[in-house]
């Protein structure tokens, strides 16, 4: 029983890594190819759907730490993934005086080529029981340059937004109402920008140590 229930999960996570390969795959490559042809003024355009289904379906990894199906700390997915879905939805479906900045392209090439690599890697060793010391390799060390080239794009354009955010009062809450709570997302914006601060040195730091503890493992082996 548990060999049949072992087996499940690992079909499961295998159909789900390689599912979301495929996204993040079409959004990288309509996003080079519509910066090629037309420019960066189109590239969100080009990607807004697929990138959305993508980025959102990172939601499951949340539940899969909470049920245990992987081993990933939920204090350490939940933050990457929650700032991405703010920028997803809060910023760039939310005001799109922002799409056609050139931190969009920045921002989606990123994104893609990390979780391109990412979700490669855990599709192989959930299919395979392992993955080539190469994609090892570079699970563990694109994100020393994208991780940074992620960040800046995303607080970049949560900053380009602000005015935007101000002058449309979209998604707040003002007194009086019967809930007697009220809702500022211009100010929520500013938090969230100011919880980069700290939080993305941290998420760095942490990230390095696991690189550190995963090409370790991988020369012992």
């Amino acid at each position: 029983m548990a060999g049949l229930a072992s087996g499940i999960r690992r079909l499961y996570l295998s159909l789900y890594n390689w599912a979301v390969f495929a996204g993040w795959l079409q959004v990288l490559y309509l996003a080079v190819r519509t910066l090629i042809e037309s420019g960066h003024t189109e590239v969100y355009n080009a990607v807004e759907k697929p990138l959305q289904l993508a980025q959102t379906a990172a939601v499951l990894e949340i539940l899969h730490g909470l049920v245990g199906l992987v081993r990933s700390p939920v204090s350490a997915t939940l933050p990457q993934i929650g700032s991405r879905l703010y920028v997803t939805w809060g910023i760039l479906w939310s005001f799109p005086e922002t799409r056609t900045h050139v931190l969009v392209s920045s921002l989606v090439i990123s994104w893609s080529i990390t979780e391109i690599i990412r979700y490669s890697f855990f599709g192989m060793k959930e299919a395979f029981g392992s993955a080539p010391s190469g994609f090892l390799w570079l699970r563990y060390s694109t994100f020393l340059v994208l991780y940074p080239t992620g960040i800046t794009s995303e607080v970049g354009l949560i900053y380009i937004a602000l005015p935007f955010i101000k002058a449309s009062d979209k998604y707040c809450l003002r007194m009086p109402n019967k809930w007697n709570f009220s809702f500022d997302y211009f100010y929520a914006s500013l938090l969230a920008l100011a919880i980069y601060v700290p939080g993305s040195p941290h998420m760095y730091t942490y990230m390095l140590g696991q690189r550190k503890k995963a090409l370790s493992k991988s020369k012992k082996e």
